[in-house]
């Protein structure tokens, strides 16, 4: 076990690395707040999501989320065009956006030694939009997103699909998660786990 900064890595023990994105890899969790609060506020729907209640979904698609709001608060948001709004709202902040440096130190020293990909709730096209920005587009051989899934986080379907792809048994991946539902994921997947603390809340 060795410790980058405030998080301790196992140094064996794995063949493969899978790595969340928001919130572990690149710091996006504030300027998805934000975007939340900015989409929901533009359907009528403004404070009802704390900001408390969004770290605790992290991980989660997007639709789910509007889903279990509409349920909670007896809304009638329409996931989609919520979520449409909610990703241009993103997109406009991603600029902003930077690497977790201690997360991305580890997979910059792990680029091909073993397997790596990216297990997210995001959608493809703004995972690879956040990838892009932050420059590390070439650092992963597969990128799984919540569009290649049935069942999002905390359901194991997403990581369960990166070990495939990646070609190694899940109980040889080594996972790095900050929320949650990611957490339940990649355990519920038979993996080992990194916990990342959020850099906003620590």
């Amino acid at each position: 076990m060795a410790t980058v900064g405030s998080i301790s890595i196992p140094q064996q023990g794995f063949s493969a690395v899978i790595f969340d994105c928001d919130g572990t890899l690149v710091d996006t969790m504030p300027a998805h707040f934000e975007a939340w609060c900015e989409a929901l506020a533009q359907f009528g729907a403004a404070n009802v999501l704390a900001e408390d209640v969004f770290y605790a979904m992290g991980g989660r698609p997007t639709k789910d989320i509007v889903m279990d709001l509409n349920a909670e608060y007896g809304l009638k948001l329409d996931p989609a065009r919520v979520a449409l709004s909610k990703r241009e709202a993103f997109l406009r902040k991603l600029h902003a956006c930077e690497l977790i440096e201690e997360v991305a130190d580890f997979a910059r020293s792990m680029r091909g030694k073993v397997p790596m990909g990216i297990a997210t709730g995001g959608s493809r096209f703004v995972i690879e939009k956040t990838l892009q920005v932050v420059g590390v587009s070439d650092w992963f051989d597969e990128v799984i997103t919540a569009d290649d899934v049935s069942n999002g986080k905390p359901a194991p379907d997403i990581y369960l699909e990166a070990a495939r792809r990646l070609g190694v048994s899940p109980m040889k991946c080594l996972a790095f998660e900050d929320a949650p539902a990611g957490i339940d994921s990649a355990r519920a997947a038979g993996m080992m786990i990194v916990e990342i603390p959020c850099p906003t809340r620590v």
